[in-house]
């Protein structure tokens, strides 16, 4: 055996980029050796969630919508692809009692398991406690970018979490430009904050039986959500269809609320230029991007896009807004598989400038267009499956890995 891993996540697991991360975490893990328990939220009606296809007896789930926890569980992003609550609108008692019962949860599994190394994910509220539960083991907290945004929308929490989890031992980020945000927001030096990337599973997500002639199709996978650009997504889309009669944007995910209820309604009333598909399994949405030309992101804020390299994984152009993630983690990779759009002026962290819309919108449209009429990727190329490798989950688990080996001494 290698060790005892405690994996912590607040949220859902497998339904958000963080959720999947930690399914990937813990299947490789169990392949080189590591004996490992999850410890993740749930609500009261999937009181058995599947984390990385652990036993039953190494998921112990912190449920919610029940007492003491009556609420839907508090998303890392305001719009989740679930009900929920967010951290912006808890009072002071649901935040007690969401706290208190975290820290209940993780005695008793940190009792009874003894873990040689605690994973925790997000820089937020769960991981700043660890440490309180659990002083004398080694933490390393995998950082997915959204926790620092929750900072902005919750400056009333952040010096908590700020404090609570600088204490935590080592910390993984996605990409260059998020460890030096990180280590100026926690207070934290440089040797304590590793890159380890995002990944894909290569096993599903790849170029195999891929048609591209005449395809003009795009796909959209996430959240619906503003901060994802969901909304000048479809404007764009509206100016394309008067050149391109024939397209399909393929929208791929769900959201909970009224903001994404507002623009479910408004993709039906498209069809059948835009086509809703729900949240869809890997496999499933490996297919659909297979049968893809392109692949949008014009979000406002992320961390490391896993949709992007799935997509290109599966022979996608890909046209994103200009992240930090993107140009800094991707772009090395993807080369002129790759266009990017200026980002509009931001405010609230993920929230456009009214004044900077048209123009966004604008460029977005010109992109997509010219993405539409460029070649399409060469996936017989050595250097396209060459440039995958370090995107692998068993690529990234190693890195994060000698984090673990490191921590443990």
């Amino acid at each position: 055996m290698a060790g005892k891993a405690l994996h912590v996540l607040s949220q859902q697991p497998s339904l958000t980029g963080s959720g999947i991360t930690l399914d990937s975490m813990v299947d490789i893990a169990r392949e080189a050796g590591w004996d490992q328990h999850a410890v993740v939220g749930s609500p009261a009606s999937n009181p058995d969630p599947n984390v990385g296809g652990l036993p039953r007896s190494s998921i112990s789930p912190l449920l919610f919508d029940s007492a003491p926890l009556n609420f839907p569980i508090p998303g890392m992003s305001d719009v989740m692809p679930y009900p929920s609550t967010r951290f912006s609108s808890m009072s002071e008692t649901q935040l007690k009692v969401y706290v208190d019962s975290w820290q209940r949860h993780l005695e008793e599994v940190i009792d009874h398991f003894k873990p040689d190394i605690i994973h925790s994910h997000h820089i937020w509220l769960l991981s700043s406690i660890i440490k309180d539960v659990a002083p004398h083991t080694p933490v390393i907290t995998h950082c997915h970018a959204t926790g620092l945004r929750q900072m902005t929308l919750c400056p009333h929490l952040a010096d908590r979490v700020t404090r609570g989890c600088s204490r935590n031992e080592q910390f993984a980020v996605l990409h260059r430009e998020h460890a030096v945000k990180l280590a100026k927001v926690l207070h934290v030096p440089a040797h304590r904050i590793h890159i380890v990337g995002a990944g894909y599973d290569e096993r599903v997500f790849h170029a195999q039986q891929r048609s591209d002639a005449r395809n003009r199709n795009i796909i959209y996978a996430g959240k619906f959500s503003h901060a994802k650009g969901l909304p000048w997504l479809l404007d764009a889309m509206k100016n394309l269809t008067r050149k391109h009669s024939d397209l399909t944007l393929h929208v791929a995910g769900s959201g909970a609320g009224a903001q994404a209820e507002d623009l479910r309604k408004r993709m039906i009333s498209m069809s059948p230029t835009v086509v809703l598909h729900g949240q869809l399994t890997q496999s499933a949405l490996a297919d659909l991007m297979r049968r893809c030309k392109i692949c949008v992101l014009p979000s406002f804020h992320e961390g490391l896009p896993l949709a992007l390299v799935e997509a290109f994984a599966c022979g996608c152009r890909i046209v994103s807004t200009r992240l930090p993630g993107v140009e800094d983690g991707l772009a090395p990779s993807l080369g002129e598989a790759l266009d990017l759009v200026s980002m509009p002026g931001l405010k609230d962290a993920d929230i456009p400038l009214e004044q900077d819309i048209p123009a966004f919108v604008e460029e977005l449209t010109d992109t997509l267009d010219m993405a539409l009429d460029a070649p399409p990727v060469d996936t017989t190329a050595a250097t396209f499956a060459g440039s995958l490798t370090p995107f692998t989950w068993r690529a990234v688990f190693e890195r994060v890995e000698k984090v673990w080996k490191y921590a443990i001494g």
